[in-house]
């Protein structure tokens, strides 16, 4: 054999093994789990613990999964793709019998209100294999790979919970640096009094006076904030269609929200409230959600979703009633409600969107303002029995107060409201106040009161 005949033997021996070898880490690296087979640490992935996980190499973000055994054992994975580059995706279920993996093809079900965005809130719907019980679920664009590089989600409502409250509001979402801090510690204490145990908030981003108010409520047990960082992910839109503004998602992901607020309070709140915080579904033959309900349910058995009309209460119109104009709230950022009590005229012609008391066990799949998909009939509830109070810029352009309508239903709870909200204000709003007096004094005479303004902010 000739010198390059010798050299060229060689570099082929050499291109063989070479090949072998990366054929020999590509199958190992991502050969496919058998079903309920597999070492025990295959179920070693770090738990995921943001509320939005963004998958790698896919256009998929995880929010959370939910078990649900209304019909079949299923993981319902609620999350956000991209409605048309997302085609294949497993649950790579971690089973507690044995500590092995079973991998199950996820079907993808898309919402229907995805409003012309290219991307909208999406339910990964994996059948739960037989004798394995999983507590945690990965999910991956392929069957095969290592399951220890996955993310594991942790899968909720696993275990059955006697039901710990009533109502339970869910608002989606706090974002633009919101700042209406008076018409929020309003609406609270309405929700409170109307017969709300928990308000669940998905924020993303509020002013530093808010973040107070939010720490008050907090830490009374009121409200349960979960953390929303949308922005980070996507290029979210601030109007409902993708016509308004090009954007990746709309309403900063507020359907995704809403949904997940759903599942989460499935096993904890008998009804959940779907609206604003700027709304309040307020009863106006009964004088709370309770008594309201219980004779709702017992006229219309087997309704699970219930719908009110939204009516537009503009805050540019005031009332002449100078008994609301409290002084002592005028240095709180935010609308009064209470000094708005006239509303604007119906459009026959027009859409009028409906906020939702529901009961969540019957809830397959929500949008804003109906519900997609759900076991049991749903009622829109006449506007003699409650209506949608909303409290906002007005709709149909500066209308004469004239032709506005006198609804001061809101004054029934007038007592109640301001002591409720002055508490609040003493509470927080004064700690808050003398901490930034404190503050910008302590920087006009220089470090003398720095002493003092470290005091104060541990209030």
């Amino acid at each position: 054999m000739s010198c390059y005949g010798r050299i060229f033997f060689f570099v082929m021996v050499l291109f063989v093994l070479i090949l072998y070898s990366l054929l020999y880490y590509w199958v190992t690296q991502n050969s496919f789990p058998s079903k309920s087979t597999g070492p025990i640490d295959l179920c070693q992935g770090e738990i995921a613990r943001d509320t939005i996980t963004a998958l790698k190499y896919n256009k998929t973000f995880i929010i959370a999964p939910y078990f649900d055994k209304r019909q079949i054992n299923l993981t319902r994975v609620i999350g956000i793709v991209h409605h048309n580059e997302v085609r294949d995706l497993y649950c790579w279920f971690c089973c507690q019998s044995d500590g092995k993996v079973s991998v199950e093809r996820a079907a993808i079900d898309v919402h229907s209100d995805l409003f012309g965005f290219p991307y909208g809130t999406a339910d990964l719907l994996c059948v739960e294999p037989q004798n394995c019980d999983p507590n945690y679920v990965s999910i991956h664009w392929s069957p095969k790979g290592n399951i220890v590089r996955l993310p594991r989600f942790e899968i909720k409502n696993r275990d059955d919970k006697t039901l710990s409250v009533e109502f339970t509001v869910c608002i989606s979402t706090m974002f633009g640096n919101y700042n209406n801090v008076l018409q929020f510690i309003q609406s609270i204490e309405m929700y409170k009094i109307l017969g709300a145990q928990k308000v669940v908030i998905y924020k993303n981003s509020c002013s530093q006076l808010m973040e107070k108010a939010l720490e008050f409520y907090i830490a009374e047990g009121t409200v349960e904030i979960i953390p929303w960082p949308i922005t980070s992910y996507f290029n979210v839109s601030s109007y409902w269609h993708f016509s308004m503004a090009t954007k990746d998602i709309g309403y900063y992901g507020q359907i995704t929200a809403l949904n997940d607020c759903v599942y989460r309070n499935m096993y904890r709140s008998k009804f959940v409230l779907l609206n604003d915080i700027d709304e309040i579904i307020l009863p106006i033959k009964h004088l709370d959600w309770k008594t309201m309900m219980s004779s709702l349910q017992e006229q219309n058995p087997g309704t699970g979703i219930f719908l009110f009309e939204n009516h537009i209460f503009p805050k540019t119109v005031y009332s002449s009633n100078e008994a609301f104009n409290i002084s002592s709230w005028s240095a709180v950022p935010g609308v009064n409600i209470l000094q708005h009590i006239y509303k604007e005229p119906d459009r026959p012609w027009a859409f009028s969107p409906r906020k939702m008391i529901v009961d969540p066990r019957k809830v397959i799949q929500t949008s804003v303002h109906s519900v997609l998909k759900a076991y049991g009939g749903s009622l829109e509830v006449s506007r003699d029995i409650a209506i949608t109070y909303h409290c906002r810029d007005p709709l149909q352009g500066n209308i004469p107060k004239k032709f506005l309508t006198k609804d001061p239903t809101l004054w029934r709870y007038n007592l109640s409201l301001i002591k409720n909200v002055n508490k609040v204000l003493k509470k927080q709003y004064f700690k808050w106040t003398m901490k930034k007096v404190l503050q910008v004094f302590s920087e006009a005479i220089g470090n003398t009161f720095k002493g003092i303004v470290t005091d104060i902010s541990t209030l």
